[in-house]
């Protein structure tokens, strides 16, 4: 493995190019006013056409987009106005164009990445792999010269954002990010932990990941080379995420998807091994791909994943046959551009594995894991294929925070408990037109998860009048004078509903 041609991060340089970076505007917020939407999401699919044609203008941005976006190369006398050009061809930002000295070109990809709080960020990538996987390079620049495809490294994708955004952000003291890749995730991470400690396999993936922090003014990471936990033995944190090479493939051929271990064996490892690396109280945070085997149910599948001592929350949210998975991770890999025969044969390779392995189909989705020593463990598996509002991360903690609630409270203790309606819940009532009374009633959650749920007469006006100043008992009280209802039967049968409300996040407990 190599970090051939890769810049290096002098301190005084490189913030000399973050501040010619941010005086241009070369920013999320800028590049979207300059290319317009359209132009700014074709990007976003490794369409550069619409890009090409808005940056034909001499400006500091528009240079700065054709170097570092679109890997065009640039007259010097442009790049120097836009860049402090010396100091970026003396640590490898920019490169001589071949043998004409006055043209210059990017050595890396560099693209701008607004922060969850404003910040403005930039996420450094190889050549071609800013997104798309490793087959992107095919259209674009052909990747850097000397480096195999299987050490490429890619830049932030839809995997990258959908982590960032539900990983739990309290403030932290030490923070692992594994296989950390171009180092989003550390970058995060650094905002709220003491120390970040990030890992990879690939020695190329941990030198861009020093760039990425360095040119986005964040504090360095204890950068350590290998595989899965094997580099921090003996170490636990207080928060552990991790974009794994979770692809369910037949072989190894690229690092950044391919874990090189049969099956799911990756991801079960990896969830296995978790508690002995967390504190107590501690989050990991991963997403993860799972066989669905025939004959075995997904969520008892990946609950026995979870070890002793840990809540956890499993949550599916896309699932696709066998034949869809080989051909997304096929033309990942560009192999629908080589000759159909080798297509074919390797496409064959996947559904052989997958048959060998019982395997009807493969889910994608997150796991948190939350250490709570509890002898009691709360294992939750979900299918939820439905938009959701990111960033989740406050309710990935708020949902763990229920889960201590019910697991303390038991039936008495719930009804003398206070509740309050969750923030933009909403009533819906559903029937036939004209009808005198609804069919049934739904809550609707409109932040979130976003999740919907029936309820009867009773539970709607509970979750109605719930702000915090009464305790559930003495409500269900006047519920039941209210409908001319036993209140003992009343207190008797409606507890189980109300734990289901505090369990999917419509009720939330209030402390006192």
């Amino acid at each position: 493995m190599s970090t051939t041609h890769l810049p290096t991060a002098d301190p005084a340089r490189t913030a000399r190019l973050r501040e010619a970076l941010l005086a241009a505007a070369f920013t999320a917020d800028g590049l979207l006013d300059l290319l317009g939407a359209s132009a700014y999401a074709a990007l976003a699919r490794s369409e550069t056409v619409p890009a090409l044609r808005a940056t034909r203008g001499d400006g500091p941005l528009e240079t700065l987009v054709r170097l570092f976006l679109l890997q065009r190369p640039v007259p010097y006398a442009r790049a120097a106005a836009a860049l402090p050009v010396d100091d970026c061809l003396a640590d490898g930002w920019l490169v001589r164009e071949g043998a004409d000295e006055g043209l210059v070109r990017a050595g890396v990809d560099v693209r701008p990445y607004g922060g969850p709080e404003g910040q403005d960020w930039w996420i450094v990538s190889d050549l071609g792999c800013a997104v798309g996987g490793a087959g992107g390079i095919a259209g674009g620049t052909g990747g850097p010269a000397g480096v195999e495809r299987s050490e490429l490294v890619l830049g932030v994708g839809g995997a990258s954002t959908t982590l960032a955004g539900i990983t739990v952000r309290t403030p932290v003291g030490s923070a692992l990010d594994l296989g950390t890749g171009s180092g989003i995730q550390a970058l995060h991470a650094a905002q709220h932990a003491g120390r970040v400690t990030a890992t990879d396999l690939n020695p190329r993936a941990l030198h861009i990941t020093r760039l990425t922090l360095a040119l986005s003014g964040a504090p360095e990471a204890d950068l350590r080379q290998g595989s899965l936990f094997e580099p921090v033995a003996g170490e636990t944190f207080d928060l552990i995420v991790s974009n794994p090479p979770f692809v369910i493939s037949p072989g190894a051929r690229l690092t950044y998807r391919d874990g090189g271990m049969g099956g799911d064996d990756l991801c079960r490892t990896l969830v296995r091994q978790a508690a002995d690396r967390l504190n107590d109280g501690g989050y990991c945070q991963l997403l993860a791909n799972w066989q669905h085997v025939e004959g075995e149910d997904w969520r008892e599948r990946i609950s026995s994943w979870v070890p002793s001592g840990c809540d956890a929350w499993i949550v599916q949210r896309e699932v696709q046959d066998v034949a869809q998975y080989a051909e997304l991770w096929l033309r990942d890999a560009g192999d629908h551009r080589t000759a159909p025969q080798e297509y074919a044969a390797r496409y064959d390779a996947w559904l052989e594995e997958f048959e060998a392995r019982k395997t009807k189909g493969v889910g994608f989705g997150w796991i948190t894991l939350r250490k709570s020593g509890s002898d009691r463990p709360s294992v939750v598996a979900e299918e939820w294929p439905h938009p959701i509002e990111q960033p989740l991360g406050a309710t990935v903690r708020a949902h763990f925070e229920r889960q201590d609630f019910l697991r303390t409270h038991d039936d008495a203790a719930l009804l003398a408990a206070r509740f309050k309606l969750a923030d933009e819940v909403v009533q819906e009532q559903v029937g036939l037109p004209g009808a005198e009374d609804p069919e049934h009633v739904v809550l609707r959650q409109n932040r979130g998860m976003r999740r919907a749920t029936k309820v009867d007469t009773v539970g709607a006006g509970f979750a109605g009048v719930c702000d915090g100043s009464l305790p559930a008992g003495r409500i269900l009280d006047a519920i039941a004078q209210l409908l001319g209802e036993d209140p003992v039967l009343l207190r008797d049968r409606t507890p189980e509903a109300i734990r289901m409300l505090v369990e999917q996040g419509f009720l939330t407990p209030v402390a006192g």
